[in-house]
């Protein structure tokens, strides 16, 4: 099965996640098929903190990818964050 989940990146107590679409029997940081977008807690300034490529996230969904509970706590973030700006 495909999951969307976060594969961790960054230094030691710098975390920087990457969202990626990858089989569900491999490791958390290891193959992926897709990188979809970025989630970065530690931006400070004008960084972008969450960045997502909605086409990609929804085409893999409709392939029946599922997402983990985090990407879609931050998914739901990113749509509600992006409404008002439209």
């Amino acid at each position: 099965m495909v999951v969307i989940r976060l594969a961790r990146g960054g230094s030691k107590k710098r975390p920087f996640y990457n969202i990626v679409a990858t089989d569900s029997r491999n490791r958390r940081d290891g193959r992926f098929n897709e990188r979809i977008g970025f989630y970065n807690p530690m931006a400070s300034g004008a960084a972008p903190r969450l960045s997502i490529n909605e086409a990609s996230l929804n085409a893999w969904v409709a392939n029946g990818a599922q997402m983990s509970d985090t990407v879609a706590r931050l998914y739901k973030e990113f749509k509600k964050a992006a409404a008002p700006a439209a």
